[in-house]
């Protein structure tokens, strides 16, 4: 079983910046592939961006594009969204997802493992 645990969410001012972390543990291997989701009020969860472990190869959708980075640190089996340039829109519960079986996946149903999420807030 892999479990994830997210922190940094809180309350910013738009044009802010907030670092999500999630802390990975269980049984992970570097072929898994790491993902951020969010869920925004009355809306779906939708991607955010993910990164392949082993490649760094990454992914962003269009709405954070050039705002949000996403990392990981392999050693301390950690994942990072760093989020800038925050926007009203960006509120949501941010969700930590790993995926064991996609090369590239970009939906809800390609991820096997979640965390239980975190606020993030941003005020206008």
């Amino acid at each position: 079983q892999v479990q994830l645990v997210e922190s940094g969410g809180g309350l910013v001012q738009a044009g802010g910046s907030l670092r999500l972390s999630c802390a990975v543990s269980g049984r992970t291997f570097s072929s898994y592939v790491m993902g951020w989701f969010r869920r925004a009020p009355g809306k779906e969860r939708e991607i955010v961006s993910r990164i392949r472990r082993s490649s760094g190869s990454t992914y962003y959708s269009d709405s954070v594009k050039g705002r949000f980075t996403i990392s990981t640190d392999n050693a301390k089996n950690m994942v990072f969204l760093q989020m800038n340039s925050l926007k009203p829109e960006d509120t949501a519960v941010y969700y930590c997802a790993a995926s064991r079986d996609y090369y590239y996946p970009t939906t809800e149903s390609e991820f096997d493992y979640w965390g239980q999420g975190t606020q993030v807030t941003v005020s206008s």
